[in-house]
């Protein structure tokens, strides 16, 4: 599909703090601070970390599947084949958002990019 990555870009960039960088495996990643809340490979992929409990939650539900290279790891992969598809990776990519703005603020850090001089991760 194309212009699946045009739109989540436009999407996650719009959140508070986020900023992306180039993956170090191709794609695009997205970031709160020093943390990653997930990656996209083109308009075809889009992997995010999840503690392992939230994981096996979005897998039970059917929104996404064991990622593709660590199935066994917190990390879930969303294959964007449908219009359908990039709205369910958006939510689930907001809800890796929220876990870590509700990491940060429990280390008393702010949520803007600039303000991550004390996080260690």
């Amino acid at each position: 599909m194309t212009g699946t990555q045009a739109k989540i870009l436009e999407t996650v960039l719009t959140w508070d703090g986020v900023t992306q960088e180039p993956h170090r495996f191709g794609g695009v990643e997205f970031r709160l601070g020093k943390r990653e809340i997930g990656h996209i490979h083109g308009d075809w992929l889009v992997d995010i970390p999840f503690p392992t409990a939230v994981r096996d939650e979005v897998l039970a539900a059917g929104l996404a599947d064991a990622h593709h290279i660590l199935p066994d790891s917190g990390w879930i992969s969303r294959y964007l084949r449908q219009p359908a598809d990039v709205e369910t990776a958006i939510s689930l990519l907001r809800r890796s958002y929220e876990i870590a703005l509700k990491q940060r603020h429990k280390r008393g850090l702010s949520t803007a990019s600039g303000a991550d001089q004390r996080e260690t991760l």
